[in-house]
Parts: C-alpha cells; structure tokens; sequence
C-alpha cells in the first residue's frame, strides 16, 4: 500500500504527542493524597466529567471500527447507542445516589456496604481481569495505523510491537504522574482532536466522491445503507431494534454504573446533580458522536465502491494514509492515538484505584491520606500500565470487527457486575454468600455462552446446544448474566434464615 506520510505530517503528530503528555505532567504535577489522585478530591466541573465520560468510551475502536462496521453493513448500530442512553438514565437515577451517599473512590466499596468486604475484592478483581483484557484489544486496534507508517521504516515482524509500545509508554508517563485530574483535562483536548479528525474525514471523502454526499448518500440508499431500525426479533443478531434498545440499554447500566472505569469519573463530579448531568449528557454526545463515524463508513462505502478488505478495522486507516493531504494526515492519526491515549490513561487510573482501594487498603489497613497509599497507588499505575501494554502485544488480529471482541470481552462478565449490584439493591434478603455465589454461576455460564463455538469439538454430545449459544449476538450477554445472578442469588438467599430488622438495618441500601 502507498501511503503519503510527510514530514509535516510527522511534525503534527509528535506536537500532538508532546503537547498531551506535557498537559498531562503540569495538571497533575501535585497530589495530595490517594482521594486526590484518583478522584481529583471530587473537583471537576460536569461538562469536563461528561466529555471525559464519552473519551474513555470511545478509544480507537469508535474511530477505526465504527465506519468498518457501516461500510459492511448501514446504520442499524445507532439502535445500541440508542439504548445506551436508556442505560444511562437508569443509573443516573438508581445507582449514582447510592454511590454519593458515602466517600466511596470505587464502585466496588457500595457492595461492601451491602454484602461485606469479600464481596467487593470479588468484583474488584473481574473488573481487573475484564478490564485489562478490553483495554489491551483497544491498544491494540489503535497500533494498526500507527503501524502502516512505520511499515517502510522497520521489519515486518517489528512494526506492531513498536507502535503498542509507542502509545503504552507515552501514556503511562502522564498517567503515573498526574492521577485523575490529568485524565480528566488531557481526555478534553483528546475528544477535540478525534471530533475534528471525524469532521475532517466527512469533509474530504465529500469532496472525494464525484457528486459529494448528495452521490454518496444515492449509493447508500440504493444499498440499503441507510437503514436504522430493524425489527426482527432473533437473538442472533447484534444490531437490532429488540437487542439494540433492551441489550445496550443493560450493556450501558453495567459500563456506566458497574466498571470502575467510568464510575471514577462520575465520582470526580462536584455533586450528585453535577454527576447525574454528566451520564446522561454523555450518551447524548455519544449518540451523535456514532451518528458521525457511521456515516464515515457511508461515504467510505461509496468512495471504494464496496471494494473488500483483509480486514474492516483496516478500511478507515487505508483511506487515511492514502487519501488524506499533508498534514491533515498527521492531524487523523493524532486523532486515532488521542481516542485511545484517552481510554488507556482512564483504564490504568482506574485499575490502580480498584487495587489500592479494594484490596491495598482494606488488606493492610491503610488509611486513604497515608502518604504510603499515594505511593502505592503511583507503583499500581505504573504496573498496570505495563500489564496493558504487554496484553496488546500478545493479541493478535482476526477478521472480526475489533469493537465487536472488545464489547464481547466487556459483555463477559458485566452482567455479574450489574446483576451483583441489582441483587443488592431488589433482594433484601440476599447476603454476602448468595451475591458471590451468584456472580460466580453467570461467569460460568456466560463462559459457555462466549466460548461455545470453541467447546463443540470438547464436547460432540452437546454440538447442538453449544451451536445454538453461539449465535447469540454480544448484545445480550449483560442481560443474561445480569439475569442469572439475580435468579441464583434469590434461590441461595432462601435456604438460610432472614436476616433481623438490626441485621438488615446495617446492610440495606436507602
């Protein structure tokens, strides 16, 4: 492939690259104690809460796979995102209020609450492992461009492992250094850059297509690009009217009120009302923001005429480094980078709360203003970090969609998550036991669900059922898991006695 990377380009991309790291060191080049490091002791105005809420989800997956996913296919993705909202409307008002009711710095501290400490570090720790998985996939996904520049310049087997390590070290640098408020304040400039970088994409393929989009949106029409609402009513298929609005809406309560990845943010929020603004304006920006890189994917569709791909997470980045001018091409790329600079930094703040706070702490009982706990959680940062990195390198890519395997991942064990915290707050009856036990059963089933295709040749005498689970489209994976923990938690909780009015008065959610 021929790409036209200059060295103007070159020069936008690394001032993009100093400038975020930079930003990044001055904003968080003092913090006080762990709160302040995590939470940014609770100081962020809602408007830099929400846009930082929308970077951490976006990453490259939303810039690389999403025009990937409208190009094979129309518009019908915009039905999830349309239940995300729903979702996030939900937490607004059920969970974000029990969160704010006490000093918690993570998600996971409301369940000790309710259940006990052993329930937390459970949850703390499938969010880990869940967390560390997605975000190295996003790593990954975001190397791909950066990897098609230096493919001229270094061996083949070299190209991928020094783009993800590119973008780890770059990233942990500012993270390890500046905590939550760095974050926050670098994920503003990032959504700038990757908004612009999306705008800038429409406009040119615009001028790229002989009839601009008024041609496009002919050829799209004619081939049913266009088309948002489906109303068959399968399992089997992702992007439908049923599983977009129902799926995504469950998909939403867990990212959005089960992950510590957004939670945090949320928590950082000046006040509850500040919170709760934050979440729902978010899926608002969220909804155009798709709206936008679907429509990327329209235009891309007319401008190769449907041509095939090794891979649809590659038709963006070709597009880019073949098409673009001088310096807009550096400008993309910094946009790419900026959305998944902005998810990583937020994944490794987050996993190092999870670690410090739900299981450093409570362990050795250390107290969040220790000045130990502070160094701890930096070490904890810069480990993570690490750990990601070292992940994205050791995955290797498929003719799936990226952002498919990456909410596929997320999906996995969200609905434990979710269903830990509905069991919580519908079944007073439930105690520590029955919510693990709970969330355990759905990890299991939820790995036959996610692993079926893979067990067929382990297990021949069931190649039907496990053929059945695997047409089961990601979408309502939290909702089966959710499901499940719920249903397992009430049945355990009724074979032991109720608790006392004392007992529940002390466990019990206002």
């Amino acid at each position: 492939m021929k790409t036209h990377f200059t060295a103007l380009d070159l020069f936008v991309l690394v001032a993009y690259l100093l400038a975020t790291t930079a930003l990044g060191l001055y904003i968080g080049r003092r913090q006080r104690s762990s709160n302040d490091y995590f939470i940014a002791e609770r100081s962020i105005p809602w408007w830099a809460v929400m846009f930082s809420v929308v970077a951490s989800e976006t990453s490259a997956l939303t810039f690389i796979s999403i025009p990937g996913v409208a190009y094979l296919g129309n518009l019908s993705f915009l039905q999830v995102v349309a239940g995300y909202i729903l979702g996030r409307i939900v937490v607004a008002n059920v969970l974000l209020p029990r969160y704010y009711q006490g000093e918690l710095v993570t998600a996971y501290a409301l369940l000790e609450k309710r259940f006990g400490l052993a329930t937390r570090r459970f949850t703390s720790i499938v969010f880990m492992v869940t967390r560390g998985m997605a975000d190295s996939v996003r790593v990954f996904a975001t190397a791909i461009p950066v990897a098609l520049i230096l493919s001229g310049t270094l061996p083949k087997q070299y190209v991928m492992p020094a783009a993800i390590v590119l973008l780890g070290v770059l990233t942990i640098i500012y993270t390890y250094k500046g905590g939550m408020k760095a974050v926050v304040w670098t994920e503003l400039l990032q959504a700038g850059v990757y908004i612009l970088g999306g705008i800038s994409a429409i406009v040119l393929i615009g001028r790229s297509v002989p009839g601009g989009w008024g041609s496009i949106l002919d050829v799209a029409s004619a081939g049913n690009k266009l088309r948002v609402v489906d109303t068959y009513m399968g399992f089997d298929r992702p992007y439908t009217l049923f599983a977009g609005l129902l799926g995504g809406a469950f998909l939403s309560m867990a990212s959005h009120g089960a992950d510590q990845l957004i939670v945090q943010r949320l928590l950082a929020s000046r006040s509850l009302k500040d919170g709760q603004r934050a979440i729902i304006g978010s899926g608002i920006v969220v909804f155009a923001q798709f709206t936008l890189f679907l429509m990327v994917g329209i235009g891309l569709f007319a401008f190769y005429h449907g041509r095939t791909f090794a891979s649809s997470d590659q038709i963006f980045p070709t597009f880019i480094l073949e098409q673009m001018p001088p310096g807009l091409v550096g400008l993309i790329v910094a946009a790419i980078l900026a959305a998944t600079m902005s998810t990583h930094s937020g994944a490794i703040n987050s996993l190092a709360a999870a670690t410090t706070h739900d299981i450093y702490i409570p362990l050795f009982r250390k107290h969040p203003n220790d000045a130990a706990t502070l160094r701890f959680g930096k070490l904890s940062a810069l480990a993570w970090g690490v750990v990601l990195t070292a992940g994205a390198l050791l995955y290797k890519e498929q003719g799936t969609p990226v952002v498919v395997i990456a909410l596929s991942i997320a999906s996995f064990t969200y609905g434990a998550l979710l269903g830990g915290f509905f069991l919580g707050w519908l079944w007073r009856r439930a105690i520590q036991r029955d919510a693990i036990l709970g969330m355990s059963v759905a990890l299991v089933v939820m790995s036959i669900v996610v692993f079926a295709k893979q067990l067929i040749p382990f297990l021949p005498g069931m190649s039907g059922s496990l053929t059945t689970l695997s047409k089961i489209a990601f979408p309502w994976y939290v909702l089966i898991g959710t499901s499940v923990t719920v249903a397992v938690g009430i049945v355990s909780s009724l074979t032991h006695p109720q608790l006392t009015e004392a007992e529940e008065a002390g466990r019990t959610w206002k």
